[in-house]
């Protein structure tokens, strides 16, 4: 996970009431990684496929951005994230402690 307090249940308790804060956790499953970093592929895939064009009015936006949602979402799509463990450090050891002996 990135170091960011919305990662933890607590941070939604401190801005819900307990009801809507379990809710909001609930919807959110980060044991394949981070969920920003998720929403980040999402955005990207939504440039790319929508709107890597000059749009001139913000209304056009909205409404290209609605059929794209609706579209997305009819075809079920998902992130295929592969970023394991072993991957993170590979790529990121240079942040893991290493024990000399």
């Amino acid at each position: 996970m990135d170091n960011l307090n919305t990662h933890k249940a607590s941070s939604f308790y401190e801005a819900f009431l307990p009801e809507k804060a379990k809710q909001v956790w609930d919807r959110f499953e980060s044991k394949h990684g981070s969920w920003l970093n998720m929403a980040e592929i999402e955005l990207n895939v939504l440039n790319g496929q929508c709107l890597n064009r000059r749009i001139d009015n913000i209304e056009t936006v909205k409404q290209e951005v609605a059929a794209w949602q609706e579209h997305r979402n009819n075809l079920n799509a998902k992130i295929n994230w592969q970023f394991t463990t072993e991957n993170s450090r590979i790529k990121l050891k240079r942040l893991y402690p290493s024990i000399n002996n």
